[in-house]
């Protein structure tokens, strides 16, 4: 049974630490360290080396980590032609697919596929594109996705100038009644969480600042959660 996005409540502050920033000769066991500190859904980077300037992993290994957590896989393809591997990533476990709006691919086709194996859809956003290019699309997107870094590598500083594409968007998904998470990736740590919660979003994806803590994954959590909660 999939675990679709769509069926958590748009006000819940979810954590999603990215493994992006893992010790990957590890990778099981920080998979299972981050699940017992509170994660609320595992992020997955899937980069194609065109799209974006890295490489990163793709189903098979999805495939592997599935058997050891039951948290929803949040896949997030930073890849040129998305529409090709969706049911790839679908069949490995992805619970969700985020894809770009800015890839090559018709965005109605993408989200018919991601829906047709019953993943729950979103649709991403470079720093670069308008929010009004993605909303004749929102109503049948669990999660929109807005990077506050230029997506290919992990370790940036957020983008403070982001916040008003996520003001913009949370107005929208709140004008139509809309059940759409706001999801922001890049330079999420406890204090850059703040303005983005207080912007709108409730999704954080976090990867240096959780796997690369000092404090230890649960502490680091448990900070990005609760200066989220009181930044308002």
């Amino acid at each position: 049974m999939k675990k679709k996005l769509s069926l958590y409540n748009n006000n819940k502050i979810l954590i999603a630490p990215s493994i992006l920033a893992a010790n990957f000769a590890n990778l099981g066991d920080e998979i299972r360290c981050v699940e017992k500190a509170g994660a609320d859904i595992i992020h997955i980077d899937v980069m194609d080396g065109h799209f974006v300037p890295n490489l990163t992993i793709g189903p098979p290994v999805i495939q592997s980590i599935r058997k050891i957590s039951s948290l929803p896989f949040d896949v997030h393809l930073m890849i040129t032609n998305p529409q090709k591997y969706i049911k790839a990533f679908a069949d490995a476990g992805a619970d969700h697919i985020t894809f770009h709006i800015e890839s090559d691919d018709n965005p109605d086709e993408v989200l018919n596929l991601i829906e047709n194996y019953n993943c729950s859809a979103g649709i991403c956003l470079r720093p670069a594109t308008m929010p009004e290019e993605i909303l004749h699309w929102i109503h049948r997107c669990a999660m929109v996705l807005v990077m506050t870094v230029e997506p290919g590598f992990g370790g940036q500083k957020f983008m403070h100038d982001m916040i008003q594409k996520i003001k913009t968007l949370r107005n929208y998904i709140s004008k139509y009644n809309l059940k759409t998470h706001i999801e922001v990736d890049g330079g999420i740590d406890e204090k850059t969480v703040k303005n983005a919660y207080s912007a709108g979003a409730n999704v954080f994806v976090a990867g240096t600042s959780i796997f690369r803590s000092s404090e230890g994954y649960f502490k680091a959590i448990e900070k990005i959660r609760q200066n989220a909660d009181n930044s308002i």
